[in-house]
C-alpha cells in the first residue's frame, strides 16, 4: 500500500515538474543546458590534450636533443594552442556557431590589426621559433655576428641575449640573428686556427717553416691529426708571410684566444734564438716639404 502511495507521489511530483517547464520560459533552460555542454566540453579537450598532445611535444622535443630552457616557452605555446582548440570546440558542440563565426571574424580583424601593429614582435617570435628547431647556436655557445661576438646565455622566443668579452650584456631581436649570417666557431668538435708569421726576405723559409710546425707539435692543445700545416701566402713589401693552420679540440673562446697566444709566443722566442727576422712594416708617407727662408717645396716619399 505504501509503495502505491509513493508511486502516485512520483507521479503527482513528475507532472507538476513537466508543468513548471511547459509554462517556464524554454529558452533560458536552452542556454542554460548548452553552457553546461561547453564548459564540459572545453574542460575534457584541454584535460585530453593534456595527457596526449602534452606528452608527444615532450618526446619530439627530446628526440630533437633541444634544451630544457628551448622547451619552456615551446610549452607554452603549446598549451595556449590546446586553450584555443578546447574553447572551439565546445563552441562548436555547445551549439554556438553564430557566436563562433561572430568570435572568429572579430578575432580575424583583430589579429589583422595587431599584425600590422606587431610586425617586429611577430618576426622577433617567428626568428625565436628558427633558432628553436635549426639549433644554429646553444646556450654557452661562442657566437660572432655584424662585429658583435659573445656566449650566449638566454634564449627565448623574442630575444637572445649574448654576454661580451667585456662583460657586456646584449639583448638581440631573434630576427636580427636569423636574417644574417651567425659564425659559431664552437658548433663542431674540433677548430682550425690560423696566423700568419712574417720573416724577412733574407732569412730561409724552410728553417722558419720547420721551426712553425715544431713550436705546434710541442704544445700539448694542438692536435696531431689533423696535423699543423704551414703555407707561404703572400710576398708582402717588407715581408715573406707564413701562415701557420693548426686545430684544436672542444673549442671555446679561452680555450682560443689561450692556445693561439702559447703558440705565437713559442714561435717568436724560437724566432729570436734562431736569427730569424720579424721585420717591421714599412710605410709610405705622402706630403709637401717646405723649407723655410726659401722658396723650395718638393713631394717627398720614404
Amino acid at each position: 500500500m505504501s509503495a502505491s502511495v509513493a508511486g502516485l507521489v512520483l507521479q503527482a511530483d513528475s507532472g507538476f515538474i513537466a508543468r513548471l517547464l511547459e509554462n517556464a520560459n524554454v529558452p533560458y533552460a536552452d542556454t542554460v543546458g548548452a553552457a553546461i555542454t561547453f564548459v564540459l566540453v572545453a574542460v575534457g579537450v584541454y584535460v585530453l590534450g593534456r595527457a596526449t598532445i602534452v606528452p608527444l611535444v615532450n618526446r619530439l622535443m627530446k628526440a630533437r636533443s633541444l634544451d630544457t630552457h628551448a622547451r619552456k616557452p615551446l610549452r607554452k605555446l603549446t598549451g595556449g594552442v590546446l586553450g584555443f582548440v578546447s574553447v572551439a570546440v565546445a563552441f562548436a558542440f555547445a551549439g554556438f556557431g553564430s557566436i563562433l563565426t561572430a568570435l572568429a571574424t572579430i578575432g580575424a580583424a583583430a589579429t589583422l590589426a595587431i599584425g600590422f601593429a606587431m610586425q617586429d614582435v611577430i618576426a622577433n617570435f617567428v626568428a625565436g621559433v628558427f633558432i628553436f628547431t635549426d639549433r644554429p647556436f646553444r646556450i654557452g655557445d661562442w657566437i660572432e655576428w655584424d662585429n658583435h661576438s659573445g656566449i650566449v646565455e638566454d634564449i627565448s622566443l623574442r630575444v637572445t641575449r649574448v654576454r661580451t668579452f667585456d662583460n657586456e650584456l646584449l639583448t638581440v631581436p631573434n630576427s636580427d640573428l636569423t636574417t644574417g649570417v651567425i659564425k659559431n666557431p664552437v658548433a663542431k668538435d674540433q677548430l682550425r686556427m690560423k696566423f700568419t708569421f712574417g720573416i724577412g726576405y733574407d732569412d730561409d723559409v724552410d728553417k722558419a717553416t720547420e721551426i712553425i710546425l715544431a713550436e705546434a707539435e710541442a704544445h700539448d692543445d694542438i692536435l696531431d691529426d689533423p696535423g699543423p700545416s704551414v703555407r707561404l701566402v703572400e710576398l708582402g713589401d717588407s715581408s715573406v708571410g707564413l701562415q701557420s693552420r693548426i686545430w684544436i679540440a672542444n673549442p671555446s673562446r679561452s680555450d682560443f684566444v689561450k692556445t693561439r697566444g702559447e703558440y705565437v709566443k713559442a714561435v717568436k722566442e724560437r724566432f729570436d734564438a734562431e736569427g730569424i727576422n720579424i721585420p717591421y712594416p714599412n710605410r709610405t708617407i705622402g706630403g709637401e716639404l717646405a723649407v723655410e727662408g726659401g722658396a723650395l717645396a718638393e713631394s717627398v716619399e720614404d
